[in-house]
């Protein structure tokens, strides 16, 4: 059983059981090879520190105020593999803006405004120091990128 600083759950986590993750606990706190804010977060301040983090960074998200955006209450550790979406550019390529080996917290709502027939849903995605927002169809399909911003 993997072992993590945070509390996340490392057993279900697909995408560590397929590249070699052994938990950030045994790794301290590099359960990918790169450093996690998160464990480093904890290692100096404790949970109480990183708890009153996390509720910064839902704050800053709800400040945001994007239209059809519910309120945010929860953020949890997720893995950079499956949060860094390719965001179409304007001259027409494609941009990763994250590490697929970084560990990020963030979440996934749903749009207030669905119709029950076409679902879109928001990603947030959030670093040390800056927040990501993003809009994007059923299966993350046709990403867009609505908030960057440096914190």
């Amino acid at each position: 059983m993997k072992k993590s600083i945070c509390g996340i759950d490392c057993d279900n986590c697909g995408y560590g059981k397929n590249n070699g993750c052994v938990g950030c606990a045994d790794s301290n706190g590099c359960p990918f090879g790169k450093k996690c804010f998160i464990a480093e977060y904890i290692n100096i301040g404790g949970m109480d520190s990183y708890n009153a983090f996390k509720e910064q960074l839902i704050e800053e998200f709800n400040s945001l105020n994007i239209m059809g955006m519910p309120q945010i209450t929860e953020l949890i550790p997720l893995n950079g593999a499956y949060v860094n979406l390719k965001y179409p550019m304007p001259n027409g390529k494609e941009v990763k803006l994250l590490d697929d080996n970084g560990i990020y917290l963030g979440t996934q709502v749903e749009c207030e405004f669905n119709d029950g027939e076409f679902i879109k849903c928001y990603g947030l995605v959030a670093g040390m120091d800056f927040l990501i927002v993003s809009e994007y169809g059923a299966n993350c399909t046709d990403p867009e990128l609505v908030v960057y911003k440096k914190r």
